[in-house]
C-alpha cells in the first residue's frame, strides 16, 4: 500500500476500478481533492522531497485533514465522501454465482433435471444445501435475457432461466435473495428507442459492447433506464451487479453531456451516477436491497458496496485482492468481496482456490464464482471432483456466517464513523514498524486478526500482533499471546492464521472440528435424483396451490 516512487492517475480504468482521490501519508496529513476532473498523484517519483498533485479544470478544491492517528484521518475522509453505505444483514452471508447460466438437460453427474428451473441454479442451491453450505445471495450474470448480449429491454429469456420469477420465490423460501447483472447501457427496442430520442451518451462511437451508454444527466434518460430496473425489482430481485460504467467511456472531445458538463469533466462521475440512479429506484420498491458497481469514484459509497473487478484466479491475483480489500478501506470503501478464485486466468489451482476461499472468509463480501461456470464438484480441466475445496466452501462459508451480527455491528459503525471493517494493522498501531511492514495481516473488526496466505507451498506465516491486547489462536484456542510481537504459526492450505482478542464475546466455534465434518460431508456426493425431485414436487404443488 506504500505508493511512494510511483505515479497515480485519477482517472477511472478499467476493470480494478475503485479509486479515491484521496492519500494518507505516515506523516500524520491526508489530503482529498473534490471535483470530478481527471487528475495526477507523483508520490515523490519526480522529487523525492515532496508529493506532486495535478488536476485538470478551471479550479481546484482540495481538504487537508491532520489527526494525531492514521484511522482519524480515515474516519474523517471516509463521512465527508460517503458516509458508506449500510447494506442489510443479508448481504453479510455466503454468496454463489456463475459468469454464464446454461440451461442443460442434465446435472453434472449424468441425473437428468426434471426441476423448474435453470438447471445450474437448482445444481447450485441444491448441492450447497446438501453439503451444509450456507447461502445468502445468489446472482445470475449476464447473459440473463434475450438478444446477442443477452440484455434485450429487462427482459427475462425464459429458454436460459424458465420459471424465473417463481425461482425467486423459491430462494426466498429457503432464505436467500437473487441478485441480477445489469450494465448502464441500452439494448432492443430500449436501444432504438433511446437512439431516437437523444438519450445516448455523447461522444462515444457504436461498438458491440457498452454500446449505446444511457445519458445519466438526462432526467428523462435515466427515468427511462430505471424503469426497465423496476420490471427486474418487481419480480423480487434485492440487488445488482452493476458493470461497465468504466469501460468504453468516452473520455475526449467537443462534444458535451444533456448537463453541459464536457466528457472529460463527467468521466470520473459517470459511475457515481450509474450506482445513485440504481439505488434511486431500488428505494422506490423495496428498503432491503444491494448495488454492487465494480467502478467507483467519490461519492459511491453512499450508494453501493464494491468488488474486486476482474482479477486472475493466481497466486499474484490473490495477493493483489488482499492489498485491495485494504486499500479499499482506507479509502472509504468498506464493504468490499474479490471474486474468490480469481475471475480471468483461471488456472482451478486447488491450493491458490484453497487460500482464496479462506481469505474471502473474512472479507464484509464472500462470493464464490465464478470458477469456470463450475463448481467444486465438477472442477478442473478436465472436470472432477475436488473433495478439499467442497469442504473448504463449507468450513468457511460457515465461518463467515457465523460472524453475520459481528459483520453488520462492523457495517453500522462504519456508517455512523467512518471507521472502516477491514483495518490495516497501521490503523490500529501506527507507532509499530511492524504494523506498517506486516501488510498481509489485518484486522476484522476490533476483535479478529486474519493474516491470508497467498504464496502456493508456504506453510508457515509471520503474523504480528498488536500490543495491548492478548490474542487467542483460533485454531489453538490453548495458546494465547502477548499483543506487540511477531510470532511464526503454521498455515497448513486449509488454515488462515487467525487470532481472537481476548476479552471478545466473539465465538468462531471449534474450527478443527468443522473441518472433520466438513471432510465428512464432501466426501460423499449427494443424491441429485432425489433433491432435483424435491423441487419438481415443489413446483407442483404451487401450481396446484394457485
Amino acid at each position: 500500500m506504500d505508493l511512494r516512487g510511483q505515479k497515480v492517475d485519477m482517472i477511472v480504468k478499467p476493470t480494478t476500478s475503485v479509486y479515491a482521490p484521496f492519500y494518507i501519508s505516515s506523516r500524520g496529513y491526508a489530503v482529498f481533492v473534490k471535483g470530478t476532473w481527471p487528475g495526477r498523484f507523483d508520490f515523490c517519483a519526480t522529487d523525492p522531497t515532496r508529493v506532486t498533485i495535478e488536476f485538470e479544470g478551471p479550479s481546484l478544491a482540495l481538504k487537508i485533514y491532520t489527526a494525531d492517528t492514521p484511522a482519524e484521518l480515515v474516519k474523517a475522509h471516509a463521512l465527508d465522501a460517503g458516509p458508506p453505505f449500510l447494506p442489510p444483514k443479508w448481504m453479510y452471508g455466503t454468496w454463489r454465482w456463475r459468469d454464464e447460466h446454461t440451461q442443460r438437460t442434465q446435472y453434472y453427474d449424468g441425473t437428468p433435471v426434471t426441476g423448474p428451473f435453470n438447471s445450474e441454479l437448482m445444481e447450485d442451491v441444491l448441492l450447497m444445501k446438501a453439503y451444509g453450505i450456507p447461502l445468502a445471495v445468489y446472482w445470475v450474470d449476464r447473459p440473463w435475457g434475450p438478444g446477442p448480449l443477452g440484455y434485450d429491454d429487462f427482459e427475462i429469456d425464459t429458454q436460459r432461466l424458465p420459471n424465473f420469477e417463481t425461482s425467486v420465490k423459491w430462494l426466498n423460501e429457503q432464505s436467500a435473495q437473487m441478485l441480477l447483472w445489469i450494465g448502464p447501457f441500452f439494448q432492443g427496442r430500449m436501444q432504438t428507442e433511446a437512439l431516437a430520442a437523444g438519450w445516448t451518451l455523447a461522444g462515444q462511437r457504436p461498438s458491440r459492447n457498452n454500446y449505446p451508454l444511457c445519458d445519466l444527466t438526462n432526467p428523462d434518460a435515466r427515468r427511462y433506464w430505471q424503469n426497465g430496473v423496476a420490471k427486474l425489482l418487481k419480480m423480487g430481485v434485492t440487488g445488482f451487479k452493476l458493470d461497465r460504467s468504466e469501460e468504453d467511456i468516452p473520455e475526449e472531445g467537443p462534444t458535451k453531456v444533456f448537463d453541459g458538463r464536457t466528457l472529460r469533466e463527467q468521466r470520473n462521475d459517470y459511475p457515481v451516477m450509474y450506482v445513485q440512479a440504481a439505488d434511486d429506484v431500488a428505494r422506490e420498491h423495496r428498503e432491503d436491497f444491494v448495488c454492487m458497481p465494480r467502478a467507483a469514484y467519490t461519492g459511491s459509497s453512499r450508494y453501493g458496496v464494491f468488488w474486486g473487478g476482474d482479477i486472475g484466479g493466481t497466486q499474484e491475483g490473490l495477493r493483489a485482492e488482499i492489498i485491495a480489500v485494504q486499500r479499499a478501506a482506507v479509502m472509504g470503501y468498506p464493504n468490499w468481496g474479490s471474486d474468490t478464485c480469481g475471475y480471468n486466468q483461471q488456472s482451478m489451482d486447488t491450493e491458490v482456490c484453497s487460500r482464496w476461499l479462506a481469505f474471502s472468509a473474512f472479507n464484509p463480501i464472500m462470493e464464490v464464482g465464478p470458477t469456470a461456470n463450475r463448481a467444486f464438484w465438477n472442477y478442473h480441466n478436465p472436470p472432477s471432483y475436488d473433495a478439499q475445496l467442497i469442504a473448504l466452501w463449507r468450513l468457511y462459508g460457515r465461518l463467515h456466517t457465523r460472524l453475520v451480527d459481528y459483520s453488520f455491528a462492523q457495517a453500522k459503525l462504519a456508517h455512523e464513523t467512518g471507521m472502516p471493517i477491514v483495518r490495516p494493522l497501521f490503523l490500529a498501531e501506527p507507532n509499530a514498524p511492524a504494523a506498517w511492514s506486516n501488510w498481509w495481516t489485518y484486522l476484522y473488526g476490533p476483535d479478529v486478526l486474519v493474516s491470508p496466505v497467498w504464496k502456493k507451498a508456504q506453510r508457515t506465516q509471520d503474523v504480528y500482533l498488536p500490543s495491548r491486547e492478548k490474542w487467542r489462536d483460533a485454531w489453538h484456542p490453548e495458546k494465547t499471546y502477548d499483543g506487540g510481537q511477531t510470532i511464526t504459526v503454521d498455515a497448513e492450505p486449509h488454515q488462515i492464521p487467525i487470532f481472537v482478542r481476548v476479552g471478545s464475546s466473539l465465538d468462531l466455534g471449534d474450527l478443527n472440528r468443522e473441518w472433520t465434518d466438513a471432510r465428512a460431508a464432501a466426501a460423499a456426493r449427494p443424491d441429485l435424483k432425489a433433491l432435483d425431485a424435491e423441487v419438481h414436487d415443489w413446483f407442483a404443488r404451487l401450481k396446484q396451490a394457485h
